[in-house]
């Protein structure tokens, strides 16, 4: 047995399913999209056995990309659950066969409150189908389930279309990743989207600051001492007006053949240097930093008096760099 090969096999069995199915979409998905946009309600996605798994997940999708969504076990819902079923939701009803009892038990209930149902089937004659105000086309050949029972292929498509769904709905919607964070604050895009500069900037006495009319060598004495390998460098009103880091001072000392130590600050600094502000993310001062190929950041307040330095190695250890 050739392990590899039955795998490959598989995995472009689904594909074709996969591809098939979208050679097939046509206005149905369009009438489909425009129940779920225009839901005042939530979205009731429903399914039985290994297609109530792909249905919890397709829920689980909608609803962390800005459409509120539930799950409903079709078992579970004709023993009590369907209560959470109401006038203005829509449902999405997922069977292959169409037939299933459990989901065909729901319909009465749904068409007593005039929800409209989104069937994602394989059998346009089933049961599910003839009631459905709307039918996906999931079927698959045979032949593609092992011994034409066992869900592969089919749940690979419900799947596939219902994510589809889905981010379609996130795009009409304008969805953000801002927004998303919000859905996800515990984990790691959580910390990337909402962790905020002022929650790992350098402030206080940790801040290197020279003023403008002070010498090179107490600029040194200031980078080396905060250990930051930087310093900002103020006017006479405490104004942010340049930024000098270790690279400043390396191409400087390449550059000069007189004494470096003699070169006035402002000769030195980068002038009106990229800064941010403590309220800004940091994951948009990440991707200044790469797109400015820069690894330190002054931070500034309203009046853009430094308050703080952002360095590369701050996003690092907070998780932020991927």
């Amino acid at each position: 047995m050739n392990i590899i090969e039955l795998v490959k096999q598989e995995l472009n069995t689904e594909a074709d399913a996969i591809r098939q199915v979208a050679e097939r979409i046509d206005a149905s998905i369009v009438r489909a999209f425009d129940l779920v946009y225009d839901c005042k309600g939530k979205v009731v996605v429903t399914g039985m056995g290994k297609a109530g798994i792909i249905a919890r997940k397709i829920a689980a999708t909608l609803a962390s990309t800005g459409t509120l969504s539930i799950f409903l076990h079709a078992a579970e819902g004709i023993h009590g659950d369907i209560g959470m079923v109401e006038k203005n939701d829509v449902v999405i009803a997922i069977s292959n066969s169409g037939n299933t009892n459990e989901i065909t038990s729901l319909i009465p209930y749904f068409k007593f409150l005039q929800i409209p149902v989104i069937a994602f089937t394989g059998n346009l004659q089933s049961e599910l189908a003839q009631h459905s105000d709307v039918v996906i086309d999931c079927s698959v050949p045979l032949e593609y389930e092992p011994f034409g029972l066992v869900p592969t292929a089919s749940t690979t498509v419900a799947l596939a279309v219902g994510d589809a769904l889905a981010i379609a709905l996130m795009k009409k919607r304008n969805f953000q990743k801002s927004d998303f964070a919000r859905f996800h604050p515990g984990g790691a895009i959580g910390r990337k989207m909402l962790l905020r500069i002022e929650e790992l900037m350098h402030k206080d006495d940790e801040i290197p600051v020279i003023r403008m009319n002070q010498s090179m060598s107490e600029a040194i004495v200031e980078m080396t001492g905060k250990r930051l390998g930087c310093t900002c460098v103020i006017d006479h009103d405490g104004l942010l007006t340049g930024f000098i880091t270790d690279g400043d001072l390396r191409r400087l000392l390449q550059k000069e053949s007189t004494n470096p130590l003699a070169i006035h600050i402002e000769n030195a600094m980068t002038v009106n240097p990229k800064a941010m502000k403590p309220s800004d993310l940091a994951v948009e001062a990440l991707n200044l930093m790469e797109k400015f190929n820069i690894t330190m950041l002054p931070i500034v307040d309203d009046a853009h008096k430094p308050v703080g330095v952002l360095h590369m190695h701050d996003l690092i250890k907070a998780g932020i760099v991927s």
